[in-house]
């Protein structure tokens, strides 16, 4: 996964009918429930996590395995193919490896210096040329960079920026502050994640973005910006759309950012001043000039999709989706071993989607509406697959009720809480409440609000298309155990496996907890598999003008 919220990250997006809205009654609760079964669950995470698949990662034997292993899973299940006749969604991608990257040159009436590739700044292009560079262009600084009309907020107002860089700050105006009544205050909006940043550069027609980076404000070291972007990325191939693309776009540390301001002869105080209502950008006087060569691969990678059909409103949609990939063969540990297996990250919510849709199979009663399970590709390179998905949706955006995502379940024994990531965006909130309540268990507050979790996982592409959508973290109030050693778990996992070859399955998991989350996920997709009406952001969202 793209980022690590818990140690049982469990991330849901889903569309939600409105809470008021009744269960109908002739719904057995139970239905369905006998067909989840721990062994079967730990049986596809052993598999999927195997050495043999050597890590999932896409245009490798590891994706051959990995979506062979699915379609014919689904087939045994006998589920219907959820593309036509065909359990693939052909995903068209291009593999860029950076090849030469020159040093950062800083130009202004005070003379000249050098930044280094890397240690100083990152830099990588999505465009499929094998050339671009930045040639003594200027610099403009853009604030946050946001166009937001519903806060009255736009960083690029009497801004020309057509052919120049614009330098921006990452998180939003009210970071900072924790002023609630600018943006959200503390809790992080789409307009301070860095992917925003780039596409509305892009639309402003900017040339290249560069984004100062804050481990504060972006929630992670610049060390996470380095080995995210430094090496081979893979993007979605778009050629045929003829969307304008950056030429170049980055991170530059903020002390490396203040040496630029001040080259420019300007005050560094705009770094803090930006989230000023009034703040006007501007011209730092400084140019820049950049090359950077690259080698690029055109390939395929494919979403695995399958169907059950509804008996009664078969047009109307609830997706599951899990990511399959990981991160492949790389870097060796201390051990020798460079098979990222990536067992939590994401086998083990593949796997969770697999039961659920074994259970959909099995309900006496069968959905009303169509579910539909997609296993997407490339989440690790940039939430791609969902991206893809969404972009070419094999069902309509307007007639799917639900999305329900999960990126790693609990494997640490049964929890009291869940947490919840994107608080007020969707009645999600309110579906969750009641199925906690249920089993006596409780919704925890998000820990960290202001990173921006919501953004970070595959229910969000389904959201930037007007999808409702939620995240829900696994909780670390273990049952007999307590909240301390649930964070202790949970830092333990950070520290020595997410992202590296220890991420494998072992005998001291206990899927108990999993299970559980498993089902909480199936109960309310099953609700909603019932109900007649669509949908509803909460007031205050920032994707609620989306929904048609």
């Amino acid at each position: 996964m793209i980022f690590k919220f818990t140690q049982r990250l469990l991330l849901a997006g889903v569309a939600l009918t409105a809470f008021s809205c009744t269960q109908n009654k002739a719904v057995d609760e139970r239905d369905g429930l006998s067909a989840f079964n721990k062994d079967s669950l730990a049986s596809h995470i052993i598999t999927l996590s195997s050495d043999e698949y050597k890590g999932r990662r896409p245009f490798t034997e590891g994706e051959t395995k990995t979506i062979a292993y699915l379609q014919n899973t689904y087939k045994r299940f006998g589920l219907e193919p959820g593309n036509g006749n065909s359990y693939l969604q052909d995903v068209p991608m291009v593999e860029i490896t950076p090849k030469t990257v020159s040093p950062l040159k800083v130009t202004s009436p005070k003379g000249s210096f050098e930044l280094k590739n890397i240690q100083d700044f990152v830099m990588w292009t999505e465009r499929t040329d094998t050339v671009q560079n930045f040639n003594n262009d200027d610099v403009v600084f853009a604030g946050f960079g946001v166009v937001a009309p519903e806060y009255k907020w736009d960083d690029y107002a009497g801004l020309d920026v057509k052919g120049k860089i614009v330098m921006v700050l990452v998180n939003d105006p009210g970071f900072e502050t924790s002023d609630t009544t600018m943006f959200k205050g503390k809790t992080m909006t789409y307009y301070g994640r860095w992917t925003y940043k780039y596409e509305e550069a892009a639309r402003q027609g900017a040339k290249g973005c560069i984004i100062v980076h804050s481990t504060a404000a972006a929630s992670y070291p610049f060390q996470v910006v380095q080995t995210s972007n430094g090496g081979v990325k893979l993007h979605l191939d778009k050629r045929a759309s003829h969307q304008y693309q950056l030429a170049l776009q980055g991170w530059v540390t903020h002390d490396n950012a203040v040496k630029i301001l001040q080259a420019g002869g300007k005050d560094t105080s705009v770094l803090h001043t930006a989230n000023n209502r009034g703040f006007k950008g501007f011209n730092t006087g400084v140019k820049l000039s950049e090359t950077l060569t690259t080698k690029v691969v055109f390939n395929k990678s494919h979403n695995v999709v399958a169907k059950i059909t509804g008996t009664k409103r078969p047009d109307e949609y609830i997706i599951y989706t899990a990511h399959w990939d990981h991160l492949g063969v790389g870097k060796p540990d201390a051990k020798g071993d460079s098979i990222y297996n990536g067992a939590l990250d994401n086998a083990s919510g593949t796997a969770a989607v697999l039961e659920i849709a074994r259970a959909f199979k099995a309900l006496k009663t069968p959905p009303e509406r169509t579910i539909v399970f997609l296993s997407v590709t490339a989440e690790e390179q940039g939430l791609l697959g969902s991206e893809y998905y969404a972009e070419n949706p094999i069902y309509p955006a307007d007639k799917t009720v639900a999305n329900i995502n999960v990126d790693g379940i609990n494997n640490i024994g049964k929890t009291k809480d869940v947490s919840i990531a994107g608080s007020g965006q969707s009645e999600l909130e309110d579906y969750l409440k009641a199925e906690l309540a249920k089993s006596g268990r409780y919704l925890a507050p998000e820990t960290h609000p202001e990173a921006g979790h919501y953004f970070r996982s595959d229910h969000f592409s389904f959201a930037k298309i007007g999808v409702p959508s939620i995240t829900i973290g696994g909780g670390v109030d273990v049952v007999g155990k307590g909240k301390d050693y649930g964070k202790k778990m949970d830092d333990q996992y950070t520290a020595i496996r997410y992202h590296q070859p220890a991420d494998q399955y072992d005998s001291t998991w206990n899927l108990d907890g999993g299970l559980e989350d498993t089902e909480l996920f199936f109960q309310i997709g099953k609700r909603l598999a019932f109900e007649t009406t669509f949908p509803q952001w909460k007031e205050g969202s920032e994707f609620k003008k989306l929904r048609k």
